[in-house]
């Protein structure tokens, strides 16, 4: 069972248990679905690392729409892990290999992760952590450059409580915050120039077809990526980008090119600049660390109905959240024209997980998200949690715990017009501490452990039972990588990782 607050977070302990006995409210399926009250419990255990706290409903937004379109659609194409051709053939070793046998595996705990798997893996058990999968040890070499340029920063001229840069910074720490500043700008500029452009009649007769083919084009959603450029992704100016804040890309586990899959993005942050640097670019090496995947990033449909900007992104491979898109992305084309060889990354969380960004903290929306697990099933793409450190230290914004009616006016926006309004500042292009550019912050995305998915064709029915062992399967590997790296990444957190509901 999983242990649950109502109206408040689960403490944090810092200490070496992971367990606790203290009373608190129980809640099974039944009492998380409204069809039975919660009972009460005493003496029960529950995580202590591991925090789940209600809040309202999310409104649509990119982890959104993922989780409430995955009720509804079939699949054609794909292909079974489980059949007897050649291709499938290390696929099939690799599920078994990395898969403890049904028996081994611990009692599931309704709407929670397995609990008996934590434990033995808190108590050192090899066994279970065989089966889950080692991680291998990784470097911070951005925290360490990071570090020392705030030693730096320390010594800079201050004005009003301000630190301003001083005039003799390097010419390519210059060009990094041009090119950051360009990407972030990027809609405003990309608006500006089409408004620009229909200012002037002469303009107007490629002008008006554009905007036509902008409402009407499905090149965000037929999975084909014929907009996708590799000589864009491969631009100089995108280690310019990467090496702004730095981020770093880290590989854990190879990843076959047989089969398929799904990153789930973790978390959010107020932009998601880890995600766009690692799969929308070649900034950080994807193709090199995982040869044979062809990695497309997702983003709200409504993203490729803006002028100009949609084509900038599209550039990239960036496609639709959309059901349609994630479908055809990965059922068609690929290897084998059934989706072998691709991939998709989405940002689980969502618009409502950037309201939650606060500088050392953790806070992701999960606990409840299973839509992206249905998607696995019905497309047959293996699940791979990414853990991306740092990804809510880039930006402050106004807690939502300290302002509840900025929050309040924050959900009611995000309810009503589908995007989010962060009352965010960061550095500047010429001071450190005001501003709306991203703080010079390491962030290091971290792939981890595939975890097989065997697909459930159209004329199948969906096993919730299925459903929820991935799930929680899934959860219990973003733990594993959270626990594993979270002294090496995140050794100044100021709390534990958080899965908010």
């Amino acid at each position: 069972m999983l242990a649950f607050q109502h109206q408040k977070e689960i403490p944090v302990n810092n200490g070496d248990m992971l367990f606790r006995e203290e009373p608190d409210v129980l809640l099974d399926e039944a009492s998380i679905n409204g069809t039975r009250p919660p009972t009460s419990m005493s003496g029960d255990t529950h995580f202590d690392r591991l925090s789940v706290t209600q809040v309202p409903e999310p409104a649509e937004s990119t982890g959104d729409v993922a989780e409430k379109e995955a009720d509804d659609f079939s699949v054609a194409g794909g292909y079974e892990p489980d059949s007897e051709s050649g291709q499938d053939h290390h696929a099939r070793r690799y599920r078994y290999q990395n898969h403890a046998p049904d028996r081994e595996r611990p009692q599931q705990l309704p709407g929670g992760v397995f609990a008996e798997s934590l434990r033995k893996r808190k108590h050192g058990s090899r066994a279970r952590d065989a089966s889950l999968g080692e991680y291998p040890p990784l470097d911070n070499e951005a925290g360490r450059k990071a570090k020392a340029r705030e030693r730096q920063r320390a010594k800079a001229h201050r004005a009003g409580g301000i630190r301003f840069a001083p005039w003799n910074i390097p010419l390519r720490r210059r060009l990094q915050i041009v090119v950051v500043m360009f990407h972030c700008l990027s809609i405003a500029l990309g608006v500006s120039f089409f408004f620009f452009l229909c200012a002037i009649p002469l303009f107007w007769p490629i002008v008006i077809p554009y905007l036509i083919n902008t409402l009407t084009s499905k090149a965000a959603t037929d999975g084909t990526l014929r907009s996708r450029s590799e000589r864009v992704r491969r631009l100089p100016l995108w280690k310019l980008f990467a090496d702004y804040f730095p981020i770093r890309l880290h590989k854990t586990h190879d990843l076959m090119p047989t089969r398929k899959y799904i990153f789930g993005y973790h978390p959010h942050g107020i932009i998601s600049h880890g995600a766009f640097a690692a799969f929308a670019t070649e900034a950080l090496g994807f193709s090199a660390k995982f040869p044979g995947i062809t990695n497309s990033l997702l983003t709200l449909d409504s993203n490729f109905r803006i002028p100009i900007y949609r084509d900038y992104i599209l550039a990239f491979g960036i496609q639709s959240v959309s059901r349609e898109s994630i479908v055809n992305l990965l059922t068609k084309g690929g290897l084998n024209g059934e989706g072998m060889g691709r991939a998709v990354t989405i940002v689980v969380g969502g618009a409502r997980e950037s309201l939650e960004a606060e500088p050392g903290t953790n806070r992701l929306i999960l606990a409840q998200r299973r839509g992206f697990v249905k998607l696995a099933l019905r497309t047959g793409a293996d699940l791979v949690p990414v853990l991306a450190f740092g990804e809510n230290d880039l930006y402050d914004q106004v807690s939502p715990r300290r302002h509840p009616r900025i929050h309040r006016l924050q959900m009611w926006v995000l309810k009503t017009l589908k995007f989010t309004l962060p009352f965010l500042h960061g550095r500047g292009l010429f001071n450190y501490d005001v501003g709306l550019m991203p703080y010079r912050a390491p962030v290091n995305v971290v792939v981890g452990r595939p975890i097989p998915v065997r697909q459930v064709r159209e004329n199948e029915v969906l096993d919730d039972d299925e459903v929820a062992r991935l799930h929680e399967e899934y959860i219990v590997e973003l733990m594993h990588m959270w626990e594993t790296y979270k002294d090496v990444f995140a050794a100044d957190r100021k709390e534990e990782l958080k899965l908010l509901d």
